[in-house]
């Protein structure tokens, strides 16, 4: 027979409500699973007859029998007619998870160069949720859900169960088409859906990028500050970034050859350059074409929020005035739509198209087909342009309403940069306050904030913060803001 406490844990296992989905007699054979396995139950140890074991779990003997049934099968117990049920003589060959403990030489576990870099980089770390002035969130709340419902609904009528399988590697058709004709019309681009790769993100294009066009070792440009993603990205690769500085005119483009003659890539955001806002020159976009084409090296254009212009439209990409084909433009749905969605987008040089499709195959494979069936039926019936239209406006105001808030409220601490685009308003200092210490006491109070002067690679006097504003209602922005003046003021005594 079982000893009492062996009985007690098959009873636990019984009446837990975490394994509710489980039929009785799987339970059981879990339960007295889990004993052997402990050592509770040793080699050779007899089992307590199934009529026995039934009356004293409340069961029925065939459910008992079932589940010594299973546990014969699977090599745990042997079964002796007229002798009853045993532990296996095999089960002296499993390891005892009660004395198990990883040896020393298990402990420190020995990862490559390129796995020890992303280990110490720490990943990235985006804002998950759309905490009081966590940047870069889109508002989710007014996505037209009903009319998503509806398009999927008619893709599943339309498809049935093909809507389950495989993408093609490069991404659905349709989608890619509507990508394309959005491109060619809203940013000035030279697209086509044979040129468009569909992928979950902008970091895993510029992951893609950073890995396919460049070995480790190479020097490759980038702004000076920077997304923390492309830099996790560059790194990630074992590529050697040079900061390039940014003023009010974007990138300083004219000063790049003297910096790194080598250098394969230049990283940019020139619509919305991130985090200062500010907008690439037209000169400057021509400089850093000509740039490419001499130096055959790559521009890797991430247009991550242009959707949200607030002050006439936006700039067209630079991927539309390179006649030389040397620029990869990065787009994602990300701040469009929503980060749930996972959908981003690579629009290639044509000789790039094979290389990068084949090794995206070797990450994740393909987007599920059915969201981006969903999508370009949302494109291709003008919800998509009708939603950002809304957001657009809706954005616009909260950005108004966060800059008069900062001023009223902080006006003593911070002095906000309103910017023309973008979900988020680059704040200074006035007084000299240590940003660190700022952003971890504000997250204690329940906010999220990205210190500007951790974007820099180079140190700069440019201490402040990054406050994003679009997934926020006034209220809700003034509550949050109340509560950050008593962080400030607490800091500044």
């Amino acid at each position: 027979m079982f000893k009492h406490a062996q009985l007690e844990s098959v009873k636990a296992w019984l009446t837990d409500p975490a394994h509710g989905a489980l039929v009785r007699h799987v339970r059981i054979q879990r339960a007295i699973r889990q004993l052997i396995l402990e050592g509770a139950l040793p080699v050779g140890k007899p089992l307590p007859a199934s009529r026995s074991l039934a009356s004293s779990l409340g069961v029925s003997r065939d459910t008992v029998e079932s589940a010594y049934s299973q546990l014969h099968a699977e090599g745990f117990i042997e079964r002796r007619v007229g002798s009853g049920s045993f532990v296996s003589q095999r089960a002296r060959c499993l390891p005892s998870r009660k004395r198990q403990r990883p040896a020393q030489s298990e402990a420190t576990v020995q990862l490559s160069r390129r796995g020890e870099a992303l280990l110490h980089s720490g990943g990235v770390h985006n804002f998950q949720s759309p905490r009081p002035f966590a940047p870069g969130v889109a508002e989710t709340r007014r996505f037209p859900l009903a009319v998503w419902e509806k398009l999927e609904r008619q893709v599943y009528k339309e498809y049935g169960t093909r809507a389950l399988e495989h993408s093609e590697p490069q991404g659905m058709f349709a989608l890619r088409s509507a990508i394309a004709d959005y491109l060619n019309l809203e940013r000035g681009a030279q697209a086509s859906a044979d040129r468009i790769l569909i992928l979950t993100s902008s970091q895993q294009a510029l992951g893609l990028c950073a890995q396919v066009l460049m070995d480790a070792g190479d020097r490759v440009l980038v702004e000076d500050p920077l997304y923390q993603g492309t830099r996790k990205a560059i790194s990630a690769a074992g590529l050697q970034g040079v900061p390039v500085p940014v003023d009010a005119h974007g990138l300083q483009v004219d000063g790049m050859a003297q910096l790194a003659p080598d250098a394969r890539a230049l990283f940019l955001t020139p619509s919305h350059q991130y985090p200062t806002g500010a907008t690439l020159s037209l000169d400057r976009r021509l400089l850093a074409i000509e740039w490419a084409r001499q130096q055959r090296a790559w521009i890797i254009e991430d247009d991550y929020d242009s959707e949200f212009h607030y002050a006439g439209r936006p700039t067209a990409c630079v991927q539309g005035l390179d006649s030389h084909a040397r620029t990869l433009y990065i787009g994602t749905f990300t701040k469009s739509l929503g980060a749930g969605l996972r959908i981003g987008y690579l629009l290639l040089p044509p000789q790039l198209v094979a290389p990068m499709t084949a090794a995206r195959t070797l990450q994740d494979g393909h987007n599920a087909s059915i969201a981006q069936l969903t999508l370009a039926r949302f494109m291709e019936d003008g919800h998509f342009n009708a939603h950002v239209r809304v957001m657009r406006s809706l954005y616009a105001e909260r950005r108004d309403v966060l800059a008069d808030l900062v001023q009223r409220h902080l006006g003593a601490f911070l002095r906000p940069q309103v910017p023309v685009g973008g979900l988020q308003m680059p704040c200074h200092f006035i007084q000299n306050l240590a940003e660190d210490a700022v952003v971890r006491a504000a997250r204690g109070a329940g906010i999220d904030l990205l210190g500007l002067g951790s974007l820099y690679a180079v140190p700069r006097n440019d201490a402040g913060l990054l406050m994003g504003f679009a997934a926020l209602t006034p209220a809700e922005m003034r509550e949050a803001v109340l509560k950050l003046e008593k962080v400030l003021a607490g800091l500044a005594r």
